[in-house]
């Protein structure tokens, strides 16, 4: 059967947004926020279930702090970003709470769809995660979460020094795939795959890296959480494929390389 898709039996490797992608990071999030919300007044705006309000809060928080200090680890600037989220609204932050929050995500979940998913994908490509978590948690998921998937190369804003939506961590991207990995993305090699479109597929567009959508619901409304506004944004993408999940993206994956071996 023919697809709806441009081919995807051409690119040599895939690079990762990690969390929200992968990894479910807003639930992992929303774990924590749920402390601060439900000691808000219970007519307050940000005191809802889920948090998503509060949530969306504190993304805007984080990534004014991505932008000021772009060379703050994600594990401090995660425990920094929660703090003046709780004094914004008045509520005292233990550090039994904001101290654990910044190496939680190398323990937040991976969707159901992800390990099963890469494996899939790991037939075919070259698997490259380009996350703005620190190098602590990233391994944490790596390791434990992940596993036993492998990725050929892990690159993260701790050791690019700057946090997506950034030119530059895709530029350090392409120059260490090309050099570790001979994965040339000006020659057509490398596929981007994310859930955020601010951080990943606005950057793709600017730069002409071609990407996945993963939307996970955010082509919706009510299930926007963090990754951009789609109606607001949808202008300043490219992205090529769309798929729910990563699971049906390996999935036509599997299609493609299907009836290219058919011909």
């Amino acid at each position: 059967m023919t697809s709806r898709y441009p081919d995807l039996t051409s690119f040599k490797a895939l690079s990762f947004d990690c969390y929200g992608t992968l990894i479910d990071w807003e639930t992992g999030m929303l774990n924590t926020i749920r402390i601060i919300t439900t000691r808000l007044p219970a007519t307050h705006e940000l005191n809802t279930d889920p948090p998503i309000k509060a949530l969306q809060r504190l993304d805007a928080i984080s990534r004014e702090r991505e932008r000021t200090q772009p060379t703050l680890p994600y594990n401090e600037l995660l425990v920094e970003s929660l703090t003046d989220l709780a004094q914004e609204l008045g509520l005292p932050l233990a550090d039994s709470i904001s101290e654990p929050f910044g190496n939680s995500p190398g323990t937040w979940a991976a969707f159901t769809d992800t390990i099963a998913g890469l494996e899939k994908l790991a037939t075919h490509y070259k698997l490259i995660i380009l996350s703005n978590v620190d190098n602590s948690n990233i391994a944490a998921t790596v390791e434990k979460q992940l596993s036993p998937v492998r990725f050929a190369a892990v690159y993260t804003a701790q050791d690019i020094g700057s946090y997506k939506p950034a030119h530059r961590n895709f530029e350090y991207l392409f120059e260490h795939a090309r050099h570790d990995l001979g994965v040339d993305w000006e020659r057509g090699d490398l596929l981007h795959v994310a859930r955020s479109l601010r951080a990943d597929h606005v950057p793709a567009k600017e730069l002409g890296l071609r990407s996945v959508w993963i939307s996970r619901g955010g082509d919706t409304k009510t299930g926007q959480g963090v990754g951009g506004d789609y109606e607001l944004l949808k202008s300043k993408t490219a992205f090529e494929w769309q798929f729910e999940t990563i699971g049906d993206f390996a999935d036509e994956v599997e299609r493609h390389f299907a009836t290219k071996e058919q011909k």
